[in-house]
């Protein structure tokens, strides 16, 4: 691992690191102390601007900006995280297995996920929202099912170059077991491009979580994310307060540019 970043010292890199552990630290934080509460009503400190008071404003119900944002924001990686953990997690267990093995496995899970890869995967969580509605865990499982399978091309490809060379045909020899050669042998050589992938991952699933509840298919009306909060916001700009739309679409863009110059920054060697 330390190899890995080693070779990874650049300004794409290093940029997309500050700026991602940055504005994840801060949500973090945001998860146990906030200024206010974030659903907090009050009719004194409505559709103010922003002041020391409220440093980004509040909306038409007297609700810190900022709080809901970090609230909303939390919401977002949250999301984030566990579609890449599945899509990762699953599409790497398919990849590994239709590389190392190849034959009849191949052809049965690379067929199911270019059955998955035939619509745009965007419509596809669309559809299936619009049928089981909105609601984090939806979301989490139709995010999670589309990304399953880019994951599974890159480790699949990995897998059956690594496997072809010598110090894995070696361990064959030496009558090491096939999931011992796949977890300690050919996985850990399958992070440089995996990495990448997970950071780009990270970036379109934050992407993909706001445009889902921006659209109204996303988590519920009830719930707060970053998505929902954008969608609302429309009503603020026509009606004189576009600081609510500017801020939580800066925190999106801040967000998605972390993640993108951490991917950009992996893939680059010095």
């Amino acid at each position: 691992m330390k190899k890995l970043f080693a070779k990874h010292n650049n300004w794409f890199f290093k940029v997309g690191l500050i700026l991602t552990v940055c504005m994840v630290g801060i949500v973090i934080i945001g998860q146990f102390w906030t200024p206010y509460d974030p659903n907090a009503m009050d009719a004194a400190a409505k559709a103010q601007a922003p002041s020391l008071r409220h440093i980004l404003g509040t909306d038409y119900f007297g609700r810190d900006i900022f709080s809901r944002i970090l609230e909303g924001a939390g919401a977002t990686l949250l999301i984030a995280f566990f579609v890449v953990l599945f899509g990762a997690g699953l599409g790497t267990l398919i990849g590994a297995l239709t590389g190392y093995f190849g034959g009849v496995i191949d052809e049965v899970l690379m067929r199911i996920c270019d059955a998955l890869t035939a619509f745009p995967s965007v419509l596809l969580a669309l559809i299936v929202l619009a049928i089981l509605g909105p609601g984090r865990l939806n979301v989490i499982g139709v995010l999670a099912l589309v990304f399953i399978p880019s994951f599974a091309r890159i480790v699949r490809a990995e897998f059956s170059r690594i496997k072809k060379l010598n110090y894995v045909s070696l361990a064959k020899l030496q009558g090491v077991g096939n999931f011992r050669i796949m977890l300690k042998h050919i996985l850990p050589n399958t992070l440089p491009v995996l990495l990448p992938a997970i950071s780009i991952g990270f970036n379109n699933a934050v992407l993909a979580e706001a445009s889902m509840s921006f659209l109204g298919v996303g988590v519920s009306a009830s719930e707060v994310s970053l998505g929902r909060m954008l969608s609302d916001s429309q009503n603020y700009i026509l009606r004189g307060m576009p600081w609510y739309a500017v801020f939580v679409g800066l925190t999106i863009a801040l967000l998605i540019l972390g993640f993108s110059l951490l991917g950009e920054g992996l893939q680059q060697e010095d």
